[in-house]
């Protein structure tokens, strides 16, 4: 549990982490956007499917970086009256967006190389291996300046970018094996079959993206956390005497909300009531849940007892089992 959720002792520590994460990112975003641009005109000249669906990679990449940034940059935007959690949320659209791109990529490719593995283009294979060298170096760069430079143990964010360029490598080294065998024993197939496997690659993380993003969206509950073991732990905490209508869901990648009403004796005072409901926030942020609504009710409560809510929305006979 990170500290600087206790008090402000930790917050410089916190910032400077922060603006470090923000300028690697910005630092990495610019390079592999200019390399990207190179490898896809590169890719244009040589003829080279192999380094057109790298530069795609790379587009991943940088809009991956560029998400990242965002998130950092919008995450500071200030909450306002119309939008009760700030700009948090931009994130999860950038995401959705960029895993769409990335599957029309794949796509696109994919429908390339099919015409490409029946009668081979002529490719420029020197300029293809000079450029998807460089390719290499540039990702290598940009990973060696990220493990240096910020954290990409802990923030969400930062593994992404961080994960994505280690994959980028495997694309470069992709291009380059294709450059190489081409070369040598002159066959033409090597460039879409690397394209292909780049391509699957792009098609996965597009997906798993995507998925994860829309998961978000729906107000699914985070994948990190377990329902059933959340609520069981609301229960033991002394003077709970039931849990229902447990809402969990994440706002944006590294914050999660939770609202629920809780049974207490009806016989306790407020400030006996806010105690049980501080153990139950601490418990609760031990478990990654930084945003927790809690209503207190006592026995005499008219809801069901079902963990999960069950009011059906739209008419207005629904109200009805409230006995107002």
């Amino acid at each position: 549990m990170s500290g600087h959720n206790h008090g402000h002792n930790h917050d410089h520590g916190h910032n400077h982490a922060h603006t470090n994460n923000k300028k690697i990112l910005l630092i990495s975003f610019i390079i592999i956007t200019f390399y990207m641009i190179i490898e896809a005109v590169g890719g244009f000249i040589t003829n080279s499917l192999a380094l057109l669906s790298d530069a795609g990679h790379m587009l991943s990449d940088s809009i991956a970086l560029g998400i990242a940034m965002m998130a950092f940059t919008f995450g500071e935007k200030a909450v306002n009256m119309g939008k009760t959690y700030g700009y948090r949320r931009f994130e999860i659209l950038a995401a959705t967006l960029n895993g769409i791109t990335l599957i029309g990529i794949s796509v696109y490719i994919f429908y390339e190389a099919i015409d490409r593995f029946s009668n081979p283009p002529e490719v420029a294979t020197t300029g293809m291996l000079v450029i998807s060298s460089i390719g290499l170096l540039v990702n290598v760069l940009v990973a060696w300046i990220m493990m240096r430079g910020s954290d990409t143990e802990h923030n969400l964010n930062m593994r992404g970018a961080y994960l994505h360029v280690i994959s980028d490598m495997l694309g470069s080294v992709g291009a380059i094996a294709a450059a190489l065998l081409m070369m040598f024993f002159g066959w033409g197939w090597a460039d879409p079959l690397a394209s292909v496997i780049v391509a699957a690659l792009v098609l996965r993380s597009g997906y798993y993206v995507t998925k994860s993003s829309l998961h978000v969206l729906m107000e699914g509950a985070p994948k990190s956390i377990n329902l059933n073991e959340i609520v069981n732990m609301m229960q033991q905490v002394e003077g709970v005497n039931g849990v229902h209508d447990v809402h969990i869901w994440s706002i944006t990648s590294s914050l999660n909300a939770l609202t629920a009403h809780i049974v207490v004796e009806g016989n306790k005072t407020v400030h006996e009531a806010e105690a049980i409901l501080r153990k139950i926030e601490h418990l609760l942020e031990h478990e990654g849940i930084q945003h927790v609504t809690l209503q207190m009710e006592s026995e005499e409560h008219i809801h069901e007892n079902s963990i999960l809510c069950s009011i059906k929305a739209s008419s207005a006979a629904a109200h009805a089992h409230h006995h107002h």
